[in-house]
């Protein structure tokens, strides 16, 4: 059991490896751009697999609307490439059955940069706390 959930670890990570290449020299919709796969989960019957994305956003961080609208516009864009991409695996991955190709936006990133700025704020928080209480005493 555990040699089978090694080996489905080894098929997405080689899945991950040459989906960046696949991405960023076969896929020519110039719609699609800065795109880092973070992560791909197969499932055990390798029927699919989960590809886990990031991309480069553009223009000021204030426009948050912007921003999440470019997402779901990559999202959908990589899922519509999907069995290009499919194809291109195919190629190179020895496997009788290649998974079918599931993007998802990673906002694993995004949560862990929000959690350290409110970490960040807590601090100035406690620390302007303890100088005032200095000063009272």
């Amino acid at each position: 059991m555990a040699s089978n959930s090694s080996r489905i670890r080894k098929i997405g990570d080689q899945i991950q490896k040459d989906l960046s290449v696949i991405i960023q020299r076969e896929v020519k919709d110039p719609r699609v751009g800065m795109v880092t796969i973070n992560d791909v989960k197969v499932s055990s019957d390798l029927s699919y697999a989960d590809v886990y994305f990031t991309c480069m956003a553009f223009g000021p961080q204030s426009e948050a609307e912007a921003q999440e609208q470019e997402r779901k516009e990559q999202e959908k864009l990589l899922n519509r490439a999907a069995g290009f991409m499919r194809t291109q695996l195919a190629q190179g991955l020895k496997l009788r059955v290649i998974p079918q190709l599931r993007f998802h936006y990673d906002v694993v990133i995004e949560t862990g940069a929000r959690v350290s700025q409110l970490i960040d704020e807590a601090r100035e928080q406690d620390q302007k706390r303890s100088g005032q209480e200095q000063d009272e005493d």
